[in-house]
């Protein structure tokens, strides 16, 4: 038998391309299905969260303004890192959830494979959401999709990958940038994502992960006035949910309310979306 100590790991945020610890200092316990210490996650505060706006709006001009196509290339390129830490994400995501191994390897499949399915919509989207429209009258009028810029997202609580996936990678797709607020108590297995994203092509910004509580700091995103999209689908508490819909209406957002992340859809994607209605005469 070995005598050989653990390495018990203190896992940071994830805002900007970096991996800072919270400001506030706090860590907390992640434990494993059963009740044993995993390790430490950072508990983030909403002087984080503020930071991780700040990120987002940064990355936002840069990202948005990739070509559909470069975007597409870069998802995909997070989907083939994915399937490279396979092993990792199945044992995390069966301490986490509890599953068994096949379970898990399904999830993480699922995972990879909704990834991809949302990278190839990339240079797609303007052909399906947009539209030339018939007037009557000497003028081509187009409507095209722009992002909405940055969306705050409460990632599922149960789901510890495949949810967190289901909810990100439709916001990205369209040019979005992102602060994640990870499940709470299975928070390993977004940790990771990020670590992907970071040694992926993924501009630092484009995805900005806090570890901690929604309760906490789920207002500060609702109601900050750089924050142009809500998606409230991982808050299970009702009261919590209504709470963050009304700090939401300080400005105006888009909000997609509480519920179960559905199986790839376009429908995901169109809520993070703007139309944009061009007149222009023919002939000029």
């Amino acid at each position: 038998m070995s005598d050989r100590l653990d390495v018990r790991k203190t896992y940071k945020l994830f805002i900007g391309g970096a991996f800072p610890r919270s400001e506030s200092g706090r860590t907390y316990e992640v434990t494993s299905s059963r009740g044993a210490f995993l390790a430490n996650a950072a508990k983030a505060s909403r002087k984080d969260a503020r930071d991780a706006v700040v990120a987002a709006r940064k990355a936002f001009g840069g990202w948005s303004t990739r070509t559909p196509y470069n975007r597409g290339q870069i998802l995909y390129r997070v989907a083939e890192v994915l399937e490279g830490r396979r092993d990792q994400l199945v044992a995390e995501v069966r301490a986490a959830e509890g599953v068994t191994e096949k379970r898990a390897h399904g999830l993480v499949d699922a995972a990879v494979d909704t990834w991809v399915w949302y990278a190839g919509w990339s240079d797609k989207l303007a052909q399906v959401t947009g539209n030339a429209n018939q007037v009557n009258g000497p003028f081509f009028n187009l409507s095209t999709p722009e992002p909405t810029g940055v969306v705050a997202v409460a990632a599922p609580q149960a789901s510890s990958l495949l949810g967190l996936v289901e909810v990100l990678a439709p916001v990205l797709v369209g040019g979005n940038t992102a602060v994640v607020v990870s499940s709470y108590a299975r928070p390993l297995p977004s940790i990771t994502l990020a670590e992907i994203l970071a040694t992926s092509d993924v501009p630092g910004g484009v995805v900005n992960v806090l570890t901690g509580d929604i309760a906490e700091v789920g207002s500060w995103l609702a109601g900050h006035l750089d924050v142009d999209a809500l998606d409230l689908t991982g808050v299970e508490d009702p009261d919590l949910a209504r709470e963050l819909e009304a700090e939401a209406a300080i400005n105006l957002k888009r909000i997609v309310r509480p519920g179960t992340p559905t199986a790839p859809d376009l429908a995901r994607i169109t809520p993070f979306l703007e139309t944009k209605t061009v007149w222009h005469p023919i002939g000029v």
